[in-house]
């Protein structure tokens, strides 16, 4: 069976690469019928929070990413970590060093004045450490290294870039559990994933200098059994537009950032599933088509890049196929974040249908029901710039005609506005903007007779009659 995980370390909340890594990985197991595990990887004890942590399974669940197992912790497994490491010592594949952080520096500042690469020379190697009369120091605790192969190559196969091969010679003896037990982390992800059997690693490509390392580990710990190592896939990076490591700047904030600025959790996923990966020329599909869809082998190998503006048109399209029901609840909840409570229901509703289609955002659908609320009215500015003797006469005409008309339908008023119109030799700007701004207190609105008919028969009387008033009496 399919088994892949998420593994976030919770120093930080879930960002968009995060984000999209979590995606990939739920995705092929639901494909497939597997396990999508979540673990939580919280050995660097200076910067993992609980909030951090709350940040990550918030933005999971906003986005619909429910896992099947976790969320699993690592600083609960260090007997687990610490029993591996004994098997690896007793082998011969790992030894205790007692090399400082100060004798490591003066080794690494020598290598590089004789233009050497920089890395651990191996001197507490048992043997090596009887050549040179090394004896441990009193009281010292000792870290845990690995003992790499010396010689050969270190081949992986990736499942998106293809076979990737290093020379062991390149890769030192890489530190596995530090003097206080705690893994570090190329260490604690191979003990995690062959515990839980993961049997894919979809992960940012990021991690692919890692990945020689953990081979060599795997290959250590498994060998004499029947037991396979996890099939690797990394994943290309997210780039901003500008092409550079996607930042804050370019939109790299919490995925819970987007749902307070009015994404949807299905335009949300919908653009991140396009970042790297490809059906096709569909841009935009539902939950369901993409885990239908969804393979490894059409995952690119170039950088995405972030566009906050396809984001937002592709979130435009599920606000479109939204159902009025669906999105009422959410822009309520937008509507009295800024304070506007108590919206009719049926006004709402009818407003969420009228400006739907022309909403990128619940946050641009909230503005645009504002206008409902009653509680907008036009600045002085607005007034003298629109409202003029002519506007304010024909603005009273039609505050009279709709009084003297049977219902109140978007029909009739647009019939209403016609005869005004015709009446007084007006085009249709001259008469809408006045309006608009009598009763919505802005220029701009939707097709006008919709408007006033969600705004109602009280409201728009009231501000026709309230700003055309002072009309002079005609000559």
């Amino acid at each position: 069976m399919i088994r892949t995980r998420f593994a976030p370390s919770p120093t930080g909340y879930l960002h968009i690469g995060g984000a999209r890594t979590a995606l990939f990985s739920w995705a092929y197991a639901r494909r497939h019928g597997g396990t999508f595990v979540l673990r939580i990887e919280d050995t660097d004890l200076e910067r993992s929070t609980q909030a951090s942590v709350d940040a990550i399974l918030d933005g999971m669940r906003w986005l619909g990413l429910d896992w099947d197992e976790g969320p699993f912790f690592q600083m609960h497994r260090l007997d687990r970590y610490r029993e591996v490491a004994d098997r690896l010592i007793a082998k011969g594949a790992a030894y205790y060093c007692y090399a400082t952080r100060d004798e490591l520096e003066s080794m690494r500042e020598q290598q590089r004045q004789r233009g050497e690469k920089p890395r651990y020379d191996g001197r507490w190697r048992p043997e090596r450490a009887e050549a040179l009369g090394l004896m441990p120091p009193p009281g010292a605790k000792p870290v845990v290294r690995f003992r790499n192969p010396d010689s050969g190559i270190v081949s992986f196969e990736d499942m998106v870039k293809s076979t990737i091969s290093v020379a062991n010679e390149e890769i030192d003896d890489l530190v596995i559990l530090r003097a206080d037990g705690v893994p570090t982390y190329n260490f604690g992800v191979v003990i995690d994933d062959l515990d839980m059997e993961i049997t894919h690693v979809i992960r940012g490509d990021d991690h692919v200098n890692n990945t020689p390392r953990q081979v060599n580990i795997f290959r250590a710990i498994l060998e004499g059994t029947d037991r396979r190592m996890p099939h690797f896939a990394h994943v290309p990076m997210i780039l901003g537009s500008d092409g550079e490591r996607l930042s804050k700047r370019h939109g790299a904030v919490s995925v819970m950032q987007y749902r307070d600025d009015g994404f949807l959790p299905a335009g949300m996923t919908n653009y991140l599933a396009r970042l790297g990966w490809s059906h096709g020329d569909d841009e935009v599909f539902t939950r369901e088509q993409f885990v239908d869809w969804f393979d490894l082998e059409h995952v690119s190998r170039s950088p995405a890049q972030f566009d906050p503006a396809k984001l937002r048109w592709i979130n435009q399209q599920h606000m479109k196929t939204s159902s009025v029901e669906s999105l009422a609840g959410l822009v309520r909840g937008q509507l009295e974040s800024s304070g506007i409570a108590g919206l009719a229901s049926d006004v709402l509703d009818s407003a969420i249908a009228l400006l739907r289609d022309r909403s990128e955002t619940l946050q641009d659908l909230a503005t645009g029901v504002k206008l409902f609320s009653g509680d907008v009215h036009p600045t002085s500015e607005l007034t003298d710039k629109h409202l003029s003797a002519p506007a304010r006469t024909a603005m009273l005409d039609l505050a009279n005609t709709l009084a003297s008309t049977d219902g109140w339908t978007a029909e009739v008023i647009g019939a209403s506005i016609k005869a005004v119109l015709g009446r007084h030799k007006l085009k249709m700007p001259e008469l809408a903007i006045p309006v608009r701004v009598a009763v919505f207190g802005q220029p701009q609105s939707p097709d006008l007779a919709q408007s006033l008919h969600i705004a109602g028969r009280t409201r728009v009387l009231s501000r026709l009659n309230m700003y055309g008033g002072n009309a002079p009496a005609a000559n």
